[in-house]
């Protein structure tokens, strides 16, 4: 009996997209990008500024068209995605009438497709609900940023789009949003999201995908990103008499990177955690040992410092 590969959530093949300037010169904004997206994945797809993530989105919901390559979108061009609602957004500004009130704009948008979820919903969902009569004019940035999420919804798209989808929110707003996604997800709704809080990257997505200088430059699960970082941090409580004897020690242990000493406590960082591990406790007398892997925060750096030291 075959068994048939299930079609691809999000496909880039070879995307590429380069802008003309005043000048005649050109600007290379994404460059040659090939990504593969499951259905059911939360991908968070992170870069510094210029990196090209807002572009590859724009061409992912067709709002703009590649220069080279293409875009499938469960097998579909984005536009034809976009019209059969497989595929939704919520992106950082622009779409809203200020006159409007929140529950006015919902319906309005709900218009146009055939079979939207209901509008109370989709404001519930969003954390509307109380603010339905209020004119959009009168929304925060935050307030805002929801009642987009909330038209988001209304197709009940497979894909769902975010570009900071948390800019202007508070922290409690953020969270609420965070949850609300995070039920989502596990509901089996596919989620690519491009975000500057790391830590929202850290703690909501499976897989993230690193960009800079308009290509991809890292690809894997969460774990496997914060492992670039220059290893791990191990630390411990050592005796007072003959420190310095011991940083020596550890100095000169493969892979260590760097020997920090905060009173009685070394912090040392080294990609073989378990051989200064082992030292620390056998023997230099070391207690209170804590082994800490890297944060994402450090592997972001360390990756995108590795590319300018590259390109140097």
């Amino acid at each position: 009996m075959e068994t048939t590969t299930p079609t691809a959530a999000l496909t880039l093949d070879g995307l590429a997209k380069t802008f003309r300037t005043r000048t005649d010169g050109h600007v290379h904004a994404v460059r040659g990008v090939d990504l593969e997206i499951r259905p059911g994945e939360v991908v968070a797809l992170l870069g510094p500024n210029g990196a090209g993530k807002t572009t590859a989105l724009d061409m992912v919901l067709g709002l703009t068209t590649p220069t080279e390559g293409r875009v499938t979108i469960f097998g579909r061009p984005p536009r034809s995605a976009v019209a059969a609602g497989r595929i939704s957004a919520v992106l950082q500004s622009g779409g809203l009438l200020r006159d409007l009130s929140v529950r006015e704009t919902v319906q309005m948008v709900a218009s146009v497709f055939e079979a939207p979820r209901p509008v109370e919903e989709v404001l519930d969902r969003a954390g509307l609900t109380r603010l339905g009569a209020r004119k959009v004019a009168k929304c925060s940035g935050g307030e805002q940023q929801r009642l987009r999420f909330a038209l988001a919804l209304l197709p009940d798209p497979d894909l769902l789009v975010l570009d900071e989808p948390t800019a202007g929110m508070d922290v409690s707003a953020r969270r609420d949003f965070w949850d609300t996604m995070q039920s989502d997800a596990d509901a089996g709704r596919t989620v690519v999201f491009a975000t500057h809080y790391l830590e929202e990257a850290d703690s909501f997505a499976q897989r993230i995908v690193l960009m800079a200088g308009g290509r991809i430059v890292a690809d894997g699960s969460t774990a496997e990103i914060r492992a670039r970082a220059s290893g791990r941090t191990v630390s411990a409580d050592v005796p007072a008499v003959g420190q310095e004897a011991m940083a020596d020690r550890l100095r000169r242990l493969p892979g260590v990177v760097e020997v920090m000493r905060q009173g009685s406590r070394f912090i040392v960082r080294s990609s073989d955690s378990d051989a200064v591990a082992r030292t620390l406790l056998v023997d230099l007398g070391g207690t209170n040992v804590e082994i800490v892997t890297g944060s994402l925060e450090s592997a972001f750096l360390a990756i995108t410092g590795e590319l300018e030291e590259s390109v140097a």
